[in-house]
């Protein structure tokens, strides 16, 4: 396997593998600090980044080489050079290319047209990166990942795509929490019900989805950019589906709480939660940067098959 455009990319032995790889990295994080010396790595950042970016670039300059960041106005795809043609240029300059962009298609044409691995780091329709994050986080906090159920309580996302994926594969139960027009793709909820036995529900209801769940997740409402009269349209639709201490009493009294950050106090979770004694979400932010590690070594080694 080449690329890591989307977790269901990974079979159940290869997440684990990431999963033990990123473990070992996190205990000794220069254990390869040579392994790419003299060599670069390209990341491209089509919009924002704090925890992408710096994982990254940390986790590259970790492997020994040099991390060489990049915006849409600092390459000629601004100015009408294709994406394959972008693709075979860096490809005889770097080892690995990362990406965070917003059409999963154009990822799937550079990583077709590449022939160094390439990385999603988050488009519109996957988050890969940050899902083998929140399980390994998951993992540190409850040991064995086989029958933990995790609720996913708002908008059906990027972020959710990929933790059902994930969470398919480690043998999790997930319950995705949403209000209509904001539902998962139903494509992806049926092709994660294949991955593995474990059950995949989406429901309207976020005090069924937390029922005795092992971990409440969620993530922002509101993305940048978006029109006043959408921002407006969203708030009064999600309201419901903020995580506050009541919904967390629903789940088990040892659930721990997980978001994916930026988080907004106040809208798609309450102070209380988000800064609480059950939260994790510093540990999973930290998590970014040792599973970026794995990800990038294990491609690299060739370590991974591919479902």
């Amino acid at each position: 396997m080449k690329d890591l455009l989307r977790t269901a990319d990974l079979s159940a032995v290869d997440f684990r593998l990431l999963l033990d790889i990123a473990a070992e990295f996190k205990r000794d994080p220069r254990r390869q600090r040579d392994y790419l010396r003299n060599e670069a790595v390209v990341l491209y950042f089509n919009k924002p980044s704090t925890r992408t970016r710096i994982s990254f670039e940390t986790a590259v300059a970790r492997l020994g080489a040099t991390p060489v960041s990049v915006g849409a106005s600092d390459l000629q795809l601004g100015r009408g050079e294709t994406i394959e043609d972008t693709a075979l240029v860096i490809s005889r300059y770097a080892r690995a290319f990362v990406i965070r962009t917003f059409a999963d298609d154009d990822v799937r044409r550079f990583a077709s047209a590449a022939s160094i691995p390439v990385v999603n780091a988050l488009t519109d329709g996957h988050h890969p990166c940050q899902s083998v994050a929140d399980l390994l986080t998951l993992r540190e906090q409850k040991g064995a990942l086989d029958g933990l159920k995790i609720a996913y309580v708002g908008d059906g996302n990027n972020v959710a795509h990929s933790l059902m994926e994930a969470a398919a594969l480690c043998g999790c139960s997930v319950a995705v929490a949403t209000p209509e027009g904001y539902r998962p793709d139903p494509a992806i909820v049926e092709h994660a019900r294949g991955l593995g036995p474990a059950e995949i529900a989406v429901t309207g209801d976020p005090a069924e989805a937390v029922r005795g769940a092992d971990a409440v997740y969620t993530d922002v409402w509101l993305s940048m950019g978006d029109p006043e009269k959408e921002r407006k349209k969203r708030l009064d639709a999600l309201r419901p589906y903020r995580v506050d201490e009541a919904l967390m009493a629903g789940a088990k009294p040892d659930a721990v709480f997980l978001h994916c950050l930026p988080a907004h106090r106040g809208e798609e979770v309450s102070a209380a939660v988000m800064d609480g004694p059950r939260s994790v979400v510093f540990d999973q932010a930290e998590n970014r940067l040792h599973t970026a590690v794995a990800i990038l070594f294990a491609l690299l080694e060739g370590r991974i098959e591919g479902a």
